[in-house]
């Protein structure tokens, strides 16, 4: 019995570490990494400097700073949206500007920062956009596709409006319209510019836990915050820039210091919470 016993626990770890093995793989060909991106306007202007960044699966990372301070042009070069003047952006330990832009679409949603609509696509049809990446040409719409589309309409709760002209929405409904066009994509990593700039608190919360939600799932999110309570209650680390630099990165508690604030934001924040009282000058 002891034999077995013994026998029993040597296969167990042999599977526990093949498990692990084979687990560590997966998250690697899921990386998304910036090592070193930079970007430079054609003036010499330097918007981004020698940033390094990873994005693994399961978490949520957060992109805070002041008003210019670099975060929509690091979302853009992590979107491939953007090619950077220094360093590179990978996926899985490849380039991303090597991966077929169909391929990019399909593992990668973007949530661009007030984008407008030039069309009277229907909140249905604007959702449904969100499927492209994964349709042949000249093909409609699979019971695939369709599942995916009424299941974003539904966790964006905006079935009510699927065939409200998507031009005619409120900037908040909109906003909700174009997450769940992302969503209805089925990225493993969403990058998402302030999703919550326009909402009312109720949908603030509801985006961010739908975002926290495709994180716990397995996917990954990296998302453009200015609301520093959002950031701290949601995202499992923070990337702090300033005028294109990187100041601190970790976890909310460990970025989001006091004396940090007043130095990068120019606030006073209350003692024990994120609540600005004054500003510094």
């Amino acid at each position: 019995n002891q034999v077995r016993r013994s026998d029993g626990l040597i296969r167990w770890a042999i599977l526990l570490a093949a498990y692990r093995q084979a687990a560590a793989v997966i998250a690697m060909s899921r990386l998304l990494r910036a090592s070193g991106v930079g970007y430079q306007l054609a003036s010499d202007k330097t918007l981004l400097a020698a940033v390094d960044v990873e994005v693994w699966p399961g978490e949520m990372l957060g992109l805070i700073g002041p008003n210019g301070a670099g975060k929509t042009t690091l979302l853009k070069l992590l979107a491939g949206l953007t090619q950077p003047s220094t360093g590179e952006v990978t996926l899985g330990g490849k380039s991303l500007q090597l991966i077929a832009a169909r391929d990019r679409a399909r593992q990668l949603g973007y949530l661009e920062q007030n984008a407008e609509l030039h069309w009277p696509l229907t909140v249905e049809s604007l959702v449904a956009l969100g499927r492209m990446p994964h349709q042949p040409a000249w093909r409609g719409l699979s019971p695939a596709d369709k599942a995916a589309i009424e299941t974003a309409l539904q966790h964006c709760e905006l079935g009510s409006l699927r065939q409200r002209a998507a031009n005619t929405l409120s900037g908040g409904e909109l906003l909700r319209a174009k997450l769940a066009r992302v969503l209805a994509g089925e990225p493993e990593i969403i990058l998402a510019d302030e999703p919550v700039a326009a909402l009312d608190i109720y949908h603030q919360l509801h985006s961010m836990e739908l975002l926290r939600e495709h994180c716990q799932r397995g996917g990954s999110a990296v998302v453009v915050l200015h609301d520093l309570a959002l950031a701290a209650r949601f995202c499992d680390r923070l990337l702090l820039l300033n005028h294109g630099k990187p100041v601190a990165a970790g976890e909310p508690r460990e970025v989001l210091t006091a004396e940090r604030i007043a130095s990068v934001y120019r606030v006073a924040v209350e003692a024990g919470s994120l609540l600005p009282l004054q500003r510094v000058e």
